[in-house]
């Protein structure tokens, strides 16, 4: 029993040993000795028993932040390192007592201050010289301190808008774009507004679309369009976004078939999807090469036009694009027969006839050229019926009106010279020839 007492004893002493090493040490530290507290510190810190306890880590949170901030070794080179040190001795204080009870004390409370004051100011030095990669790792840091400082009520704001847009800013230059929009995000389920946090809704509202969350894509519009009403960006629809955020082809297609999976009949997106894919298959360079699958997306195209027609009556446009792309589409047809015409002309002798085979080639030719003709016949004569109901027109439906009624009168005369041999076809096209001609010259400019 007299054994065990002395144990007891020898324990308790070295417990208050301990204990007083920690309050030796604050009394150093709250006296601002912060080389000699690093120095007493760095001797305990090998000491397993004195390390068994959260104050020691809180201790060495203190001590190496404020080193790191004193005018003796802020602009040291190891500042940095002492920073490191006093981060990862704060992360294991917080294993240690997930409660944080120590930082009621004033003492310990400038460790996480110190923390987040470094990397607040250095990363902010980062955001100004464009290092975009380092700024971000600093100022991720920082926001964190600032939740946690926030949180014990040691800063006195709601919320800490600066780091947090500077985190947003620099994780988005630093192509952390997921990360950006958690700190973007936060500002903005806040509804900060006010100069400079536009940016931060244009930015929520683009990365929601790319992500295919549409959910957020209409609340952060929202929001955007409530806090900055004369903005024109918050206006555009999905239907922009899907086409507006790239220059490709293939990824606008795609883009719209996401929209119109879950809307196939949105007419403005059908209205889009009908127009890339014309500006596609009539390209200003006539002499460029069309997509290997130019007649899937012919095909594509004149459904998504007729869509647009069905979802919106009494429109002309979508049969204006039909109509000029097979007059397009026969215009090259025609140049082949041009083309035929003079070689077969060059090669044939003055007096004989031509060959069957370039007979054969001449009259497949011709054929294809009225069956070319005949996809644009229909829609010039919608789009013309549409123009004739309107009571009065503007200048720019006029030369519409007269082109449709121009190329119908084209066409109804080649179908009248293919129709040889046949009288009442050809009374039949000459009438309408005879019409849309007097159409066009109905049309006054």
């Amino acid at each position: 029993m007299k054994r065990f007492f002395l144990l007891l004893t020898v324990s308790l002493s070295a417990v208050a040993g301990f204990a007083q090493k920690y309050d030796d040490l604050k009394t150093i530290l709250m006296l601002n000795q912060l080389e000699k507290a690093k120095t007493e510190l760095d001797k305990n810190m090998t000491n397993a028993k004195f390390i068994a306890k959260p104050e020691a880590f809180i201790l060495k949170t203190a001590i190496y932040a404020g080193l790191a901030q004193s005018e003796a070794r802020k602009n040291s080179p190891d500042a940095e390192q002492l920073i490191a040190a006093a981060d990862e001795a704060f992360g294991k204080f917080k294993s240690m007592d997930a409660g944080m009870a120590l930082l009621s004390d004033p003492t310990y409370q400038n460790g996480p201050i110190n923390l987040y004051s470094y990397y607040y100011s250095s990363g902010y030095h980062d955001y100004n010289t464009n290092k975009w990669v380092p700024g971000y790792t600093k100022l991720k840091k920082a926001v964190e301190y600032s939740d946690l400082l926030l949180s014990r009520k040691l800063l006195t704001v709601a919320m800490d808008t600066n780091v947090l847009i500077l985190a947003g800013i620099t994780a988005e230059k630093a192509n952390a774009a997921d990360d950006a929009a958690i700190f973007y995000g936060r500002l903005a389920d806040a509804k900060i507004a006010g100069d400079g946090f536009e940016g931060v809704y244009r930015f929520l509202v683009s990365h929601a679309f790319g992500k295919k969350d549409m959910t957020s894509f209409e609340k952060y519009k929202g929001l955007g369009a409530e806090l900055f009403p004369k903005s024109e960006y918050f206006k555009y629809d999905k239907i922009d976004f899907a086409v507006g955020l790239t220059d490709k082809f293939e990824e606008k297609l795609a883009a719209l078939n996401e929209v119109l999976t879950t809307d196939p009949d949105n007419v403005k997106a059908n209205q889009v999807l009908g127009e890339i894919i014309y500006d596609t298959l009539n390209p200003k360079d006539h002499t460029a090469p069309l997509p290997a699958n130019a007649a899937e997306l012919e095909k594509k195209m004149i459904e998504a036009f007729g869509k647009v027609a069905k979802g919106k009556p009494n429109y002309e446009i979508p049969y204006l694009f039909i109509g000029d792309h097979f007059i397009n589409k026969a215009n090259k047809v025609n140049d082949r027969r041009d083309a035929h015409a003079k070689d077969m002309k060059a090669r044939t002798k003055p007096g004989t006839m031509a060959s069957k085979e370039d007979v054969a080639k001449r009259e497949a030719l011709d054929k294809e050229y009225l069956e070319t003709l005949e996809g644009a016949r229909e829609p010039y004569e919608k789009a013309a019926a549409i123009f004739a109901a309107h009571s009065s027109l503007e200048m720019r439906d006029k030369q519409q009106y007269k082109k449709a009624a121009s190329y119908l009168a084209d066409i109804y005369s080649f179908k009248r010279v293919m129709a040889k041999g046949k009288p009442a076809d050809i009374a039949k096209y000459t009438a309408e020839e005879k019409k849309w001609n007097e159409v066009y010259d109905s049309i006054k400019n």
